[in-house]
């Protein structure tokens, strides 16, 4: 069974005032993105300093759109924005694409029909201009599948947490604690590697 690539699709605010500094807009996008990498859906926590501010279109081709346009900013992990960086193969500020090879904007509902996840939490992409971001963007990569299962691991956590309160087993409260202590010492794990 297949999974969404994200929970949901991000969406910019129109209403954010107009910054000179794009790295201003960083708690914004924050939040417009739910703490989620637009590219990959990798959350940003606990290693929210590896996240970044990618141009949309980049830098280097901007010639109507200004460096500081919120509508052009996406909230991305170092990963995918590293591998993205200038890369605009149409050349043209106004064609993300060509249908074959070229990006979709994250806040672009298109952008989830291009992938899915395994049931492992795997990307897969499932089309053609799927597969040249998956390539381009290292979707390939195990860190997006580890973090995404973290990440279900810890919502399943805090479901069981007020459980563990008003459980009478004293077995299955000893459990679940070690349980919970055995995810933080993972998480420790992953991030000390």
């Amino acid at each position: 069974m297949a999974n969404r690539l994200r929970k949901q699709t991000p969406k910019r605010r129109t209403d954010v005032p107009t910054r000179t500094d794009y790295r201003k807009y960083r708690e914004e996008l924050r939040a417009d993105f739910d703490c989620h990498c637009g590219y990959c859906g990798d959350r940003d926590w606990p290693r929210k300093e590896h996240f970044e501010i990618d141009h949309f279109i980049p830098k280097e081709q901007l010639k109507i759109i200004r460096e500081n346009d919120y509508s052009n900013l996406v909230y991305a992990c170092r990963s995918c924005n590293n591998a993205k960086r200038a890369k605009w193969p149409t050349n043209d500020e106004r064609q993300p694409n060509n249908e074959k090879c070229g990006w979709i904007d994250p806040c672009d509902n298109l952008y989830d029909e291009q992938f899915e996840r395994t049931e492992t939490g795997a990307i897969t992409p499932k089309t053609e201009i799927g597969d040249w971001m998956y390539e381009n963007l290292k979707l390939w990569k195990k860190q997006h599948e580890v973090l995404w299962n973290y990440e279900q691991l810890e919502i399943i956590t805090e479901e069981i947490k007020p459980k563990i309160q008003d459980c009478d087993d004293i077995e299955i409260s000893r459990k679940l604690n070690a349980l919970l202590i055995e995810q933080q010492e993972w998480l420790k794990k992953l991030y000390d590697e």
